[in-house]
């Protein structure tokens, strides 16, 4: 089996937000798609150990706010490799709160979509939940929406383990060995998984000044380990 033909399904990138104005909670996803027309209804999975996904259920309601290409990572870092058991991911964020009261993230976002829970199915390790579309409002026309196609081929992004489209490195096909160079090391970031390759960037990992960030979610430069 290649894995790589499961990357050719056309998804986009998202923050999935549900709480209230007291309360609340999002993370990056790239499973949001349309059931129905009349009404409009979508869908979109959370790992059940998300701390989202009791919250969804509590709620009843999630917001979806469409990512844009060029989304500081940051932004992923913040919703896509921590939980919001440690921290309050809106600390510092454009928050816009809907119809509902449930939390929107409007930094870096093109359009979001309001729902409201309306169906919960069990799909294994993850929850399916289906919302009907309860407001749906455009931010920046002007900036065109992230795929996840250009999140891993441009932006180098990968999917946190809980996303429906992580692949576990331990149960990869083997591959040809890659022949050492040891003029060059590779650094991986503990956060996301980045890599950080010196035979293929311009400058060695050393040089980089102090206060330069994983390009996928923002980590430091202490964060990465060579391998």
């Amino acid at each position: 089996m290649n894995r790589e033909a499961l990357s050719k399904i056309s998804y986009g990138v998202y923050i999935i937000c549900t709480g209230d104005e007291k309360y609340g909670n999002g993370y990056i996803s790239n499973t949001v798609f349309q059931v129905t027309s009349s009404p409009a209804q979508f869908g979109t999975c959370c790992n059940k150990d998300n701390y989202s996904a009791g919250l969804i259920e509590k709620y009843g309601y999630f917001t979806v706010s469409v990512l844009h290409q060029n989304t500081d990572s940051e932004v992923y870092g913040r919703f896509g490799y921590k939980s919001g058991r440690d921290l309050d991911k809106f600390d510092g964020m454009t928050i816009k709160y809907g119809l509902s009261g449930t939390p929107i993230v409007l930094n870096d976002s093109v359009a979001y979509l309001e729902l409201k829970v309306v169906q919960k199915i069990d799909v294994g390790t993850h929850w399916l939940f289906i919302g009907e579309l309860v407001d749906a409002q455009l931010i920046d026309e002007s900036l065109e929406p992230i795929t996840y196609e250009y999140y891993r081929m441009v932006k180098k992004g990968l999917s946190p383990k809980n996303a429906p489209t992580y692949i576990d490195k331990t149960v990869e096909e083997p591959v040809a060995k890659i022949v050492e160079n040891k003029d060059f090391k590779r650094y991986e970031c503990m956060d996301c998984g980045y890599v950080y390759d010196e035979s293929i960037e311009p400058i060695k990992f050393a040089d980089l000044p102090d206060d330069w960030k994983c390009p996928i979610c923002g980590a430091g430069k202490n964060e990465f380990l060579p391998f």
